[in-house]
């Protein structure tokens, strides 16, 4: 996907029956359906049983199976409650008969109320770093080739990292990582696509993370990663078209899990959503 309008069509699901909705996967250099996909793609089709007056303010999420790339997605809605301030829906996505993918997610009405944050981490803006793109043209045939192929995929999401490790410097790093992105192109004013936008782009980055303190034994090829489950709240109102900065950091690594967790920032500092996130980290035998 070369831009944002691209990734819009992919989450505009085709609506099947009441309740139950079909999608279409693309790929991202896996032969698995990515997980941010069938996330953004689960929220959508919750959004479009909710009345428009409330907007998403927490999810949760299983990765249950694997998703074929090949094979359309059907997502079925449960329509939990709808109540004078909240509205719950739990979404399931089936491949093949089988559940791959579940999500429940909680919906509010605007409201005032008590506010405070965390700062910003203080890092380079993003007008100082280079994207993904740029780093393959700078180290080209250096890069790993599994990592040059994942980045040279066209991607709807523009990721500018603030600390770039060169790829020929091995050693154990601490599990941080700071990330600038935004749409590459202009978004919709609607909110509900942003948050759907930032859905698909927080399973990005995180991951990957936990694999910073193991050094060369957990370089990319020596262990199978795959996302256990998936949570995000939405704090405050932002546009993906804008830059945002996501602060990530694992906390944990143990029983082959790895547990990382994520800040969202708009560029004037204010906290918009939180991520966290479990997933398989496996060794692969050589």
């Amino acid at each position: 996907m070369k831009n944002i309008q691209e990734l819009l069509g992919l989450l505009q699901l085709e609506a099947i029956e009441e309740n139950i909705f079909r999608g279409q996967s693309r790929s991202v250099g896996s032969r698995r359906v990515f997980g941010g996909q069938v996330l953004a793609q689960a929220l959508q089709a919750a959004i479009h049983t909710v009345p428009d007056d409330r907007f998403v303010h927490s999810l949760h999420a299983y990765f249950i199976l694997a998703g074929d790339i090949e094979l359309p997605i059907v997502f079925e809605v449960d329509r939990i409650r709808d109540g004078g301030s909240f509205t719950t829906r739990r979404v399931k996505a089936i491949q093949r008969g089988h559940a791959i993918f579940n999500m429940s997610a909680s919906f509010q009405k605007k409201e005032e109320g008590f506010d405070h944050q965390i700062s910003m981490p203080n890092v380079a803006p993003p007008e100082a770093l280079i994207s993904w793109d740029k780093l393959v043209e700078e180290f080209g045939d250096k890069l790993p080739v599994n990592i040059r192929r994942f980045l040279e995929i066209d991607h709807p999401i523009e990721f500018r990292p603030v600390e770039r490790i060169h790829p020929m410097m091995a050693g154990k790093r601490q599990p941080l990582r700071h990330v600038w992105m935004r749409s590459k192109g202009p978004m919709p004013d609607e909110p509900t696509a942003h948050q759907a936008v930032l859905a698909y782009a927080s399973d990005y980055n995180l991951l990957t993370t936990a694999l910073l303190p193991h050094g060369e034994q957990a370089a990319f090829g020596n262990v199978l990663l795959a996302s256990l489950d998936h949570a995000m709240w939405y704090h405050r109102d932002f546009r993906m078209d804008d830059w945002l900065l996501y602060a990530i950091d694992s906390p944990s690594a143990s029983g082959a899990r790895g547990f990382t967790r994520g800040s969202i920032f708009s560029q004037d500092g204010s906290l918009v959503a939180s991520v966290v996130q479990e997933g398989l980290l496996r060794k692969v035998s050589s």
